[in-house]
């Protein structure tokens, strides 16, 4: 059975999620274009997190920061290489979706990157009705990057 939670990000149980997480955005991708959050940084309150687990075991995790009171960023969408493919980021994404609306929030957008590792979110990202924009709050025009949003 399949659940997501609202969890702390620093629950000692998500050590090895955030590692590989940490691995995957490090693999291709030069260090002053990587955008992900350490898990202490995910803790802060206008960070919403969420973890994806089968039974007990953690297998995804997916946040949302508020920007202003209206506009969110999907931040950390992670799940495990083994388990893609099934639809799980699609239903962490429609989850997030869903509580960032329940939370007020009319947009969300995010940043994700251009290398072809990043194809598959890229995709999910566009079916779930992401279109490209500028980019957004801090960021700024970068080879490596690709910025979506969409009103939620």
């Amino acid at each position: 059975m399949i659940t997501i939670t609202r969890e702390s990000p620093l629950h000692p149980d998500l050590t090895e999620l955030h590692a590989r997480h940490h691995a995957a955005m490090h693999a291709d991708t030069p260090p002053e274009s990587i955008h992900m959050m350490p898990p202490d940084a995910l803790a802060a309150p206008e960070i919403a997190f969420f973890v994806m687990r089968e039974d007990a075991a953690v297998i995804g995790m997916g946040a949302y920061k508020r920007l202003t009171p209206e506009h969110g960023e999907i931040k950390s969408m992670h799940v495990l290489a083994e388990l893609r493919g099934h639809g799980l980021a699609r239903q962490m994404l429609d989850h997030l979706i869903a509580q960032a609306r329940g939370d007020g929030l009319t947009r969300l957008s995010l940043e994700t990157g251009t290398q072809p590792s990043f194809e598959a979110a890229r995709i999910l990202y566009l079916r779930a009705g992401f279109q490209a924009c500028p980019p957004f709050g801090s960021y700024r025009d970068d080879p490596n990057s690709v910025y979506l949003t969409r009103a939620i």
